[in-house]
Parts: C-alpha cells; structure tokens; sequence
C-alpha cells in the first residue's frame, strides 16, 4: 500500500504574500482522493518526532534557538517568514513525515510525503523557507537505527540543494546528487558530490535525456541501499521561481524514469514534494498528483 504523510498542519496559514504556495498542501490530498489514485486510508498523519533524530544533523543549540523562538533576526530573515511556535512544529512534523515514510518505503518500495524536500536548511541555519532539512534526517535515522549504509538523495527541484551538500559534505555514507537551473536561487551555490547545473530554458527531451544517462551511472557506481528523490515540480516552464522550459507532462516522464529505477532495482524510495510555484494552482496540483500516479501505477 502506498503511504503517504499529511497532517493538517501543513495548509497552516502564513502572512500575506506566502499563502499561495500552501494552498497545494490542502488541494493535492483532496485530489488524489477525488481521482480515485489514492483512498483515505492511504494517509497516516505525522507527529512530534524524537529530538535526538533532528540533532544528529543539525547543531543542537541551532535546533534549540530555533525551538525557543530565538533566532536572531538576521538568521529569521535569511529563512524568509515571520517564526512561530506553529511554523516550528509543522516543520518538525514534517519531518516525521518523512521518518515515518522511510519505514514505509522499506516495507513497500516506496513511500510519500505530501510536504518536505526543505533541502534550504544546514547544519547550522535555515534558508529559503526551510528549517529542518527533511531527508537529511532521514537520512541519519536510517542509519542509525542500521537500516540502511549507503544512501543516496537525488534532488531534482529547480533549486540546488545546497543545505544538503553542506550537511553531506565529508560523508561518503550520503551521496548527494542535485540538478537544478544553472542561474536559479542560491546564486552562491555549495558543492554536491555531483551537481548537475542546467542552462535557462532546458527543454523536455535535453533534461530527460540528461537523468536518463546519469541517475544510472550514479546507481552503478555509489550501490544505495535507499534513495530519498526529491520530486520538486519547480522545473515546469510556468512556474514563477524557475528558469527550466519542462512541460508538466516531461516532469511527469522524470518522475517515471527515477521511480521506474528505483522499482526495477528493487531499491527502497522516500518521496519528498519540494516546490512547485506556477502562476495557476491547478498546474501545481496536476504536476504533483503525476508523482504520486506514478508511484500507483509501478508500485501497486
């Protein structure tokens, strides 16, 4: 069965000027459902998760500032909203998402997080609206409880996953693997074990022809015994934070060609969503059901 991480906490409303993007978290389950792809009972909600998972990525007194509401406001603005007390518990909440989800994709195959992919935040800061780096504790927690050596996270937002470089960077457990616009935030990028930069307007075919030729060759030579896919729908022409010329049915070709390999290999996925910013919400919407269509349709 696939299972998938929503707690109702993710639509929580942000100040005006950010309410848009969170209206995908509300629609997407809704959609799902409604199509007929996914059934309640697909669903489980997160909660609070055990601390000590969080601080074995990010620098405890980092983790407890931000707990206690005491970021400075330089480090608040670099994460780019007002904090709360809420905001830090749907990101802690989200993160259980994801550490849940990958004990379900070691069971199933596959697993999903209907939030997460917050690939922003380091060891030591947030940015760019992420705090607590989702797959990156999961990560840790898979190791630690020994479930898995060898991971490999592959970040196909549009965004480079420069927390998760960071985070990664003198590990050779965690193969970290980003392919992003070339020219897209953060204009100063970090080094991933293989960053994969893509020029403005990079079409269907070239991108896919690209991770056709490489997500193998990653595969071959690293042997993961768990991949976390970041799913970031931010590549389509249409979205407003982007520079990439993808079609929503070449995103949906991506999503085929990453988790066909995982099934075919048999190796254990953790999907988190990532952005997704097009002017037209039902485009978000329909670029990130094609993701969990695709999980249905190889998996189930």
């Amino acid at each position: 069965m696939l299972k998938i991480a929503y707690h109702p906490i993710y639509t929580h409303p942000l100040p005006e000027g950010h309410r848009f993007p969170m209206l995908k978290y509300e629609l997407l389950p809704k959609q799902l459902v409604h199509e007929g792809t996914c059934e309640p009972n697909n669903f489980f909600e997160p909660e609070i998760p055990n601390d000590k998972y969080i601080v074995t990525v990010h620098d405890p007194e980092y983790f407890y500032d931000l707990l206690n509401i005491k970021i400075s406001p330089k480090e608040a603005r670099k994460i780019g909203f007002p904090l709360s007390e809420n905001l830090v518990e749907r990101e802690r909440i989200i993160v259980d998402g994801t550490m849940k989800g990958c004990e379900y994709a070691l069971e199933y195959g596959i697993a999903m997080n209907i939030a997460g992919g917050t690939h922003h935040a380091y060891t030591n800061r947030g940015e760019a609206f992420c705090m607590l780096n989702d797959q990156a504790i999961g990560a840790r927690y898979l190791q630690a409880k020994g479930l898995a050596k060898k991971i490999l996270i592959v970040d196909l937002d549009v965004h480079q996953g420069n927390g998760t470089a960071e985070i990664f960077q003198n590990d050779a457990s965690v193969f970290t693997c980003s392919m992003h616009g070339a020219s897209n935030y953060p204009f100063k990028k970090e080094v991933s074990d293989l960053d994969i930069p893509l020029e403005k307007g990079t079409d269907d075919a070239t991108y896919l022809s690209i991770l056709k030729e490489t997500l193998p060759k990653i595969i071959d030579n690293e042997k993961p015994d768990f991949i976390f896919y970041l799913s970031g729908v931010d590549i389509v022409a249409t979205d407003k934070l982007g520079t990439l010329g993808m079609t929503v049915q070449g995103c949906k070709q991506r999503d085929e060609l990453v988790l066909e390999t995982c099934y075919r290999l048999q190796i254990p996925v953790q999907c988190s969503m990532g952005g997704g910013y097009s002017q037209e919400i039902k485009t978000i919407v329909d670029a990130h059901a094609n993701t969990f269509r695709v999980a249905q349709q190889l998996f189930f």
